[in-house]
């Protein structure tokens, strides 16, 4: 302020801010001061200021409606100096007292002579930024005191609250209101709302409460009241508004929060962006005794003496997350966000306050809540070089003076200049520039310095903003920047996805429970959305990552991978957008990820990794049959997870998935059997017997996919007169038994999940019949018995387990024995044929993308594929489960079963049941596509529809229908 003018009356001293914008708006005011001036006898003085009133009231219309609505106001403030006038204003308000309703109109038209006052004294030269702030501030903590005393003596009157009105405590014992964020450092802007905190100490208040009175709703109440005599719009306007949210998660607290439960809660979850908005706390209001002794409580909390890496890296990202652009580049002037936006107030604000929290617990010097005085601090201590505390000094000056003739225009709490070219121009008038272009220009020059400042002072380390845009989640609101960040990211819903990364952000998940969690999710969270954004299905992508998230137990040890591992991270999100069926088994098992730590994670499919040995070894340790099936479960569980990685990011081929999700599956059975045959003999007693486990379908030829089951066959062999040593059971009992307990082990649903469906139909007498055959049994029935269907099936059967290694080479031979064995009088082509078109009456094709039933699909070529075994064995040649290998004179029924299958085998690993490509994202579409070598999705499904044409008809010629003997099974 201008020292020798202190004292002066406010009238003479007002200097034009600027060119005056709109003659003929200023006329019409100076008619209806002169009006007034004239009858008040006062004309002299508005006469002597209306060169430095006219450019205000020709840019402002609020200002221009103040001063018509109340000219003896204007009066008041032209012939008193500013100091004074403030005095006066602030003396009234401090008088109001007595019922809140008949404290509202004049507590609003302080306000309004308040704001003139401010206005003229800051646009007329007189006023520098401190003084307009403090004036603003200091009749914030004048009209909230008010409102606090006017609300209790409603609560006196009706018998609640039994406390002396002039009780030194003040009106309500035990209550304290914090005034925070810029009000707590005497800082407001010309149209700030005023972030208030409540808390109550609850034995202080409880002695000043009436009998039966529950203090919580109280105190409520009186929340709730205060901030509507404050906040509500009258017919006289308002005074503040007021914001109640900092205070500890102000999503499931109440208003007012009771004071041990805050400092717990800032103790155990508080997060780094809150002890920074304590820097500015102050008591405002209330009891002033107990407020200290809060803030004095929080002091270790908010100046932490030592900190780790951890927390400082967490301190550094709440302004990291801000996108820097160190070229300016596209920063323009209309529309820019002067508090919020890039080389605005924030980057200053953020940069002194995360310094102060590393800093600020060895050094109380640099503990000032005023952020120049903070900045100004950090330099003498060497933290900030000089020039750059010069430049970002001059620049909060400029930006704070702009940031308030901005909502000079409206009384409206805006922090942006205008897009509309004539409205910006009216700020530049009251900024003293006439020429808008000019005005364009140096406000743009002024956030390219501070942009440019920032970027320098935060180069190195990681990146906590995206490529899209800043994504800022401290606070108790949404960030506009971070909202149109994530609306570039393509999310539907914005407000939504940055609602739950805040609810995380304070802890509300295990995963971010703990403070290492929090402070590894902030530098995460970044990441997570940008991944998310590059799937092209960021909604569904975000939604499946919530789920699995969510989930964890414990998220320290995944968040810490996800960061070390960024390529992993995104292959994981990815699949969150792409694969639900694999997104849900991490939901429901986030274990699975445990996988991802060992080395063989990204080791390609088909390189012997040692699981199957570890399968069977674990199995064979884990000391009784639950601890087996737990312990097959879990390596199944991250094995399925890593062969899912593979198929989903087209690390692998169709033939190399199925292998080695046979692979994964021979594991489980052969580390399952055994246990499962304990548990027969602890049963019923040891046996005099072998039994062997045969596979067949997808699992028989090698072929599996994520969503196969196994079919299954169990053999056994036994003396005729054989029982159990415990219980006497029979042979056909004993493997019955053992049968059961190793379905059960395959297929029941523990703690660690399942493993697979079984389907056990394709034994002789199919599902009527025992559970378990005899091999001689087996042996009849194919020789018999069995109808060309069920030879068609045996083609694919393989032995997996056998208790003896005897006996399973004795299973095997006889499974081929079956197959060679000669069949007179059966044309097996017309009956592999008649199987086709049964199966076509009976099971139509479910769609276009019914990769098996569809003409010239998978069905059609593994039909012929188990034809062809079946005439090589009655010829006597080589045997294969192989569907590729038996169609290796078929090339294009093998090619049209390598693209289904390559297809399937993705589809799979994607969906539960039947996927609709047509109704997933276009990321996911694309990788169908490079599957099956086409260069897009449209151009995969007109090659399916062609390739299907031609596999259909080298059908027909292998199968003809209408066939007429001729070739049989001799």
């Amino acid at each position: 302020m201008n020292e020798s003018h202190k004292d002066g009356i406010l009238g003479p001293r007002l200097k034009p801010c600027g060119p005056v914008r709109d003659a003929e708006a200023a006329g019409r005011i100076h008619e209806r001061l002169v009006e007034a001036a004239d009858e008040g006898g006062w004309r002299a003085t508005l006469d002597g200021a209306w060169g430095a009133l006219e450019p205000v009231f020709a840019a402002s219309p609020y200002l221009a409606g103040l001063a018509r609505r109340w000219p003896e106001r204007l009066r008041q403030i032209l012939e008193t100096a500013p100091d004074t006038r403030l005095a006066e204003i602030l003396a009234a308000t401090d008088a109001i007292d007595g019922p809140a309703d008949e404290a509202r109109a004049p507590l609003r038209h302080l306000k309004a002579e308040l704001h003139l006052l401010t206005a003229l004294s800051d646009l007329g030269g007189v006023w520098d930024l401190d003084a307009v702030t403090g004036a603003l501030s200091r009749f914030a903590d004048a009209a909230a005191q008010a409102a606090l005393r006017c609300v209790a003596y409603d609560q006196r009157r009706r018998g609640k609250l039994i406390s002396a009105a002039d009780d030194p405590r003040g009106p309500v014992p035990g209550l304290f209101v914090l005034a925070m964020g810029k009000g707590g450092a005497f800082e407001l802007n010309y149209s700030s709302d005023i972030d208030l905190s409540l808390f109550f100490e609850p034995e202080a208040l409880e002695s000043a409460l009436g009998e039966g009175v529950e203090p919580q709703s109280f105190v409520n109440r009186l929340a709730q009241g205060l901030a509507s005599l404050l906040s509500e719009r009258t017919a006289d306007g308002y005074v503040f508004r007021v914001d109640l949210r900092l205070r500890p998660d102000p999503s499931s607290t109440p208003p007012v929060v009771a004071a041990p439960m805050a400092l717990a809660y800032y103790e155990s979850v508080g997060q780094n962006w809150e002890r920074a908005a304590f820097i500015k706390a102050r008591v405002c209001a209330g009891d002033a005794e107990e407020g200290a002794a809060f803030l004095k409580a929080l002091v270790p909390y908010i100046w932490r003496r030592s900190l780790d890496y951890q927390a400082v890296l967490d301190i550094q990202s709440i302004k990291k997350q801000i996108h820097v652009h160190k070229t300016g580049e596209g920063l323009e002037a209309a529309g820019a966000n002067l508090k919020l936006g890039r080389g605005g107030i924030r980057e200053i604000e953020f940069y002194v306050q995360t310094q102060q929290l590393i800093l600020g617990g060895r050094d109380k010097g640099l503990r000032s809540s005023r952020t120049l005085e903070a900045l100004d601090a950090l330099t003498e201590r060497g933290h900030v070089t000089p020039e750059a505390r010069d430049e970002l000094a001059a620049a909060y000056h400029e930006l704070r003076a702009l940031e308030h003739r901005v909502q000079m225009l409206a009384d409206e709490q805006s922090h942006v200049l205008p897009v509309d070219p004539e409205r910006r121009a009216d700020v530049a008038a009251l900024a003293g520039e006439g020429e808008l272009v000019l005005f364009d220009a140096g406000v743009e020059s002024l956030l390219m310095g501070v942009n440019h400042r920032y970027g320098e002072l935060f180069e190195g380390g990681e990146e906590l903003s995206s490529p899209y845009g800043s994504l800022v989640f401290t606070g108790v609101e949404n960030d506009p920047g971070t909202l149109e960040t994530l609306k570039r990211m393509g999310f539907s819903e914005p407000a939504t996805v940055s609602d739950t990364i805040r609810s995380w952000h304070h802890g509300r998940i295990p995963a971010t429970r703990t403070a290492r969690g929090r402070e590894l999710f902030t530098r995460l969270a970044p990441q997570l959305l940008t991944a998310v954004a590059r799937t092209g299905a960021p909604d569904a992508a975000f939604r499946r990552f919530a789920v699995f998230f969510s989930g964890l137990s414990a998220g320290v040890q995944v968040q810490a991978l996800f960061l070390n591992q960024p390529k992993l991270f995104d292959l994981v999100v990815g699949v969150m957008a792409f694969a639900p069926r694999l997104a849900r088994a991490l939901g429901r098992q986030p274990q699975a990820l445990d996988g991802v730590l060992d080395a063989r994670f990204m080791t390609a499919l088909g390189t012997d990794t040692g699981v199957a040995d570890q399968v069977v070894r674990e199995a064979r340790e884990a000391g009784d049959f639950e601890s087996a099936m737990n312990a097959v479960r879990r390596l199944h569980r991250e094995q399925a997870f890593r062969i899912g990685m593979h198929i989903i990011t087209g690390r692998t081929t169709a033939e190399q998935a199925g292998l080695t999700n046979t692979s994964l599956a021979d594991a489980c059975m052969q580390g399952l059997a055994p246990p499962a045959l304990a548990e027969a003999e602890r049963m019923g007693g040891a046996f005099e017997g072998a039994v062997a486990v045969l596979a067949l379908g997808k699992a028989g030829s090698r072929e599996m996919t994520a969503g196969s089951d196994l079919d299954l066959m169990t053999v056994y062999a036994a003396p005729p007169e054989a029982v159990s040593a415990g219980k006497g059971w029979s042979a056909d009992l004993f493997y019955g038994r053992f049968t059961q307990r190793f379905i059960a082990a395959l297929s029941a649903h523990t703690a660690e999940g399942g493993l697979y469906e079984v389907d056990m139909r394709l034994r002789p007498t199919g599902s009527k019949g025992p559970v378990s055959v005899r091999l001689e049994a087996l042996e009849a029935y194919y020789a018999e018995e069995a109808e060309t269907w069920e030879f068609m099936a045996l083609t694919r059967g393989r032995l997996v387990w056998a208790s003896d290694a005897a006996f399973g080479a004795r299973v095997e031979a006889t499974l081929e024995a079956a197959l060679r064995r000669p069949r007179p009088g059966v044309d097996v082509a017309r009956d592999v044929r008649a199987m086709r078109d049964l199966m076509d009456r009976e099971r139509r094709p479910k769609g276009f993308w019914d990769l098996k039933l569809s003409a010239g699909a998978q069905v059609d070529a593994e039909f012929v594929a188990q034809y062809r075994q079946l005439c090589a064995a009655a010829a006597g040649e080589p045997l294969t489960v192989s569907t590729l290998e038996a169609l290796k004179d078929d090339a294009v029924l093998a090619e049209t079963w390598r693209t289904h299958q390559q297809l399937g085998q993705l589809m799979a690993c994607a969906f539960d049941g039947r996927g609709d490509p047509d109704a997933e994202p276009a990321g996911f579409q694309q990788r169908l596509a490079e599957a099956a070598g086409a260069s897009d999705f449209e151009t995969l499904k007109a090659q399916l529809v062609e390739l299907r044409l031609r596999a259909r008809n080298a059908f027909e010629a292998a199968l003809p229908s209408g066939l007429d003997g001729g070739r049989d099974g001799n």
